[in-house]
């Protein structure tokens, strides 16, 4: 069989590859729906990225107003990765620290993860989709107060061009083989 060359890739390289954590914070998360399930899927979601050394960045809406991020997520992030964008936009892009610090990584895939599906997470992907980068939603690890809005803005992202995984999968993906040093160490997280 020949094989077919196309301008696009659908399996995510970890070189090729950032995260960036939305709003996970302690007025807001308590009223997410299954809030403790997202939280824990987002701290085993960190360790694994930061295992397998992709960067991470963290924003916070309006702190003022909404707390800053639960101290769960800020214990598990280390190093550059602790560096906080705040922001009063609700697409993380529509910040200018953000959206430079998104563009000096020079890797096309973010996977956006916190809260609120409906809201922030959305508009920051339809936003990445616009600039001409590839999101990817972990969708375990994201929420809105209600599941409809959740399920709703996942079927909107997903029809604009954007990836819907799980914190399994991605990581797995990323880590690609059980030879990849990191890959006992997220076997374990994820059990």
């Amino acid at each position: 069989m020949p094989t077919m060359i196309t301008d696009h890739t659908y399996r995510i390289a970890r070189e090729n590859t950032q995260a960036m954590i939305i709003d996970i914070q302690e007025r807001l998360t308590p009223h997410l729906f299954d809030h403790e399930h997202i939280v824990n899927k987002a701290v085993t979601l960190i360790k694994g990225l930061q295992v397998l050394e992709v960067p991470i960045m963290l924003n916070e809406q309006y702190p003022k107003g909404l707390g800053e991020t639960l101290p769960e997520i800020r214990e598990v992030l280390k190093g550059d990765n602790a560096k906080t964008f705040e922001k009063v936009t609700f697409s993380a892009c529509d910040n200018d620290d953000t959206w430079n610090h998104l563009a000096q990584q020079n890797r096309s895939v973010v996977l956006l993860f916190g809260a609120e599906a409906h809201v922030c997470v959305m508009q920051t992907a339809l936003d990445l989709l616009d600039n001409g980068m590839q999101p990817v939603i972990i969708g375990d690890a994201v929420g809105s107060r209600h599941p409809y809005d959740k399920k709703q803005a996942i079927r909107r992202i997903r029809r604009a061009g954007g990836v819907i995984s799980t914190v399994e999968s991605i990581l797995f993906e990323l880590c690609r083989s059980s030879q990849d040093p990191a890959f006992k160490t997220i076997s374990n997280l994820i059990k």
